[in-house]
């Protein structure tokens, strides 16, 4: 299982490579976003510190959200995915294993740059790994869940807004505990308990989100 999972994670990786507009894209949306504000609002330091955590966060989900339609859309279209039903391993793995290349793609790039757009809204430097850790622990738990919706909405016509409609009540929980992470470590206080609720989310998304896939993409294929 470990074997297929890696193989499928590779595959997911090098079809990303050889489409690297795709991921550029996300990347470039997160960053424009997280630059209009400071823009749009004015260059007032006390009002962008208060803001940062919200909107990079706001950014990043949205920034994951964008490349939900093709997580599972070009296996569909050539008839890959039809295999991997079929295939001897158990699905969640091959599941889980789409989602944690997704996350490779889409996730980790933000968690990677988030500092360095926190630099525009005068973020204090003790913030950085507060933020770049809830935003590590909090963008698998996006993308797991958002791949459920992708393989719900698989084929459908407007499956995009259906897909933003399933999984933006979803990401709720995520957001207010990521940026919450933040804005207590700039209060002075302690971020632990919001770090320690992330991480618990992403081990319960974890344990029951590939199973919830599979079951979605069998459903899809009927």
């Amino acid at each position: 299982m470990l074997e297929a999972a890696r193989c499928i994670v590779v595959r997911d990786l090098l079809v990303a490579w050889r489409r690297r507009s795709d991921v550029a894209t996300t990347l470039l949306f997160f960053v424009i976003v997280t630059s209009l504000f400071p823009l749009g609002i004015g260059a007032e330091p006390d009002l962008l510190r208060s803001i940062a955590p919200g909107v990079i966060w706001v950014a990043a989900l949205l920034s994951c959200m964008l490349s939900l339609g093709r997580l599972f859309a070009a296996d569909h279209a050539d008839g890959t995915l039809e295999q991997l039903l079929l295939s001897s391993e158990p699905l969640g793995v091959i599941a889980a294993a789409k989602a944690l290349a997704h996350w490779l793609v889409s996730g980790l790039p933000l968690v990677l740059i988030a500092p360095l757009i926190a630099l525009q809204y005068d973020l204090a430097a003790p913030l950085y790994p507060v933020l770049a850790l809830s935003l590590l622990l909090g963008t698998p738990v996006l993308s797991l869940i958002g791949a459920i919706g992708a393989a719900l909405t698989l084929g459908l016509r407007g499956g995009g807004v259906l897909l933003s409609l399933l999984v933006l009540p979803l990401y709720v929980p995520v957001l207010i505990m990521g940026a919450g992470s933040v804005d207590m470590a700039a209060a002075g206080l302690a971020a632990d308990g919001q770090l320690l609720l992330l991480a618990a989310l992403l081990v319960v998304a974890a344990a029951f989100a590939p199973w919830a896939i599979a079951a979605a993409l069998r459903i899809s294929m009927e």
